[in-house]
């Protein structure tokens, strides 16, 4: 349905006797069509994300925002048929529920990320496409007033694809700048989906970002759920991503925090007698280092961006280990420093130690240039005064590329 022009779908409209439908978008003719179909079908037009069970079959949840959306049942032979995988949004006609019947069934297959499902059935894995160095940078600076991005512009850029970990004590400020970051790619990157993914958050928290952070979803798992739901709500991100990858599409994933992922990965997983320091099982950062693992930028496709907050100097010697085995997984670290945060500087960035492995697919010679005098400038200077130079300069600039030109002048 999705595969055929306009004149036909009006046509289609005009048999199931639509109303208005010239006034429709292409997407709304063809959920309308649908519909009026289903229903002289007896059946009903249903929406949701797959989600595939150890058995085979699976389930359509309508929404990812909340959990135990289920509704229809996929059988195992419909996913064999369209190849579909975990994370794929399906649109189709389903029987609704018989007697004694919890859930209804999944009939007809229309649509597999807006796409035809036969079409839909030979993208390639995401595990078969090919991974880079990121190369398109993706711009954070939005306002001249709007310091923190400005600064991560500068001392640390991110590209589609980027792998980064937000390196941060307690109480730093890592929550304002992740809220800031999302803000900034929804502004700048209209084409970027984002996603942020909450695990074993306070729920007060959970709904201060999704009022504080428009045009993304804020995926949550607060710390009154098991564990086991952390790791299940993660997985189906995460699936959800590779999904659209493969689609050629760019996700970014800001995940608060990797570490408590981790901790509840070590809960869930069956212990194997191998426990490292402060309690980590040894197979317990498998799965998480998978999920960071698949930021990526694909060549001639889409991209993957991960930034997740690892936290240090919580007093646990479990989180300095789980940090200790993600340190240099990523292509990106910013790191947030205490002493800057006591002296009430923000953004709490200690530059010295914040930077990109090679920005120089990035940025333009010019800009490299002159970005490396910065850091050649502030080298020797305490982090907190180097902070205070930089943001006190920023601040008399209305943008990045004014304050580098200036930058020569002292």
């Amino acid at each position: 349905m999705h595969s055929k022009i306009l004149p036909e779908l009006h046509l289609l409209a005009k048999e199931v006797q639509l109303e208005d439908y010239r006034r429709m978008s292409k997407d709304d003719l063809v959920v309308a069509i649908l519909e009026r179909s289903a229903e002289s079908e007896g059946l009903r037009l249903v929406k949701g994300y797959l989600e595939i069970s150890s058995d085979g079959y699976g389930f359509l949840q309508e929404s990812l925002l909340q959990n135990n959306t289920r509704s229809v049942i996929v059988s195992a032979g419909l996913i064999k048929q369209f190849r579909l995988r975990t994370g794929d949004l399906i649109l189709g006609k389903a029987r609704r529920p018989r007697e004694n019947e919890r859930y209804g069934t999944l009939i007809r297959v229309e649509a597999v990320n807006n796409v035809d499902p036969f079409q839909s059935s030979k993208r390639p894995r995401f595990e078969e496409l090919t991974p880079t160095f990121p190369e398109a940078r993706i711009k954070l600076e939005t306002v001249g007033n709007e310091l923190s991005t400005r600064v991560i512009d500068l001392l640390a850029p991110i590209g589609r694809g980027q792998r980064g970990l937000i390196v941060a004590p307690p109480k730093a400020g890592k929550t304002t700048l992740l809220k800031k970051i999302a803000n900034a790619v929804v502004a700048n990157e209209p084409d970027i989906k984002v996603i942020v993914l909450l695990v074993d958050e306070r729920p007060e928290e959970v709904t201060d970002f999704r009022e504080s952070v428009h045009g993304v979803e804020v995926i949550a798992s607060t710390f009154d759920e098991p564990p086991s739901n952390h790791i299940r709500v993660a997985e189906f991100v995460h699936e959800r991503a590779r999904r659209i990858v493969e689609d050629s599409g760019h996700v970014m994933i800001l995940l608060d925090s990797i570490t408590r992922l981790a901790r509840a990965n070590n809960l869930v997983t069956p212990p194997t007698g191998r426990t490292l320091s402060g309690g980590l099982d040894s197979n317990a950062l498998h799965w998480p280092k998978r999920f960071l693992g698949a930021a990526r930028n694909i060549r001639g496709g889409g991209s993957l961006s991960i930034l997740a907050t690892a936290l240090v100097e919580t007093g646990s010697r479990m989180d300095d280990v789980i940090f200790e085995e993600f340190k240099g997984t990523g292509n990106m670290e910013l790191h947030l420093s205490r002493h800057l945060e006591e002296r009430r500087i923000f953004p709490a960035i200690d530059i010295l130690k914040s930077g990109t492995r090679r920005e120089d697919l990035l940025l333009s010679e010019d800009v490299l240039a002159k970005m490396w005098l910065l850091r050649k400038v502030i080298s020797d200077m305490d982090p907190a005064e180097a902070m205070e130079m930089l943001l006190g300069r920023l601040g008399r600039s209305k943008s990045n590329a004014e304050f580098l030109a200036t930058l020569t002048q002292g």
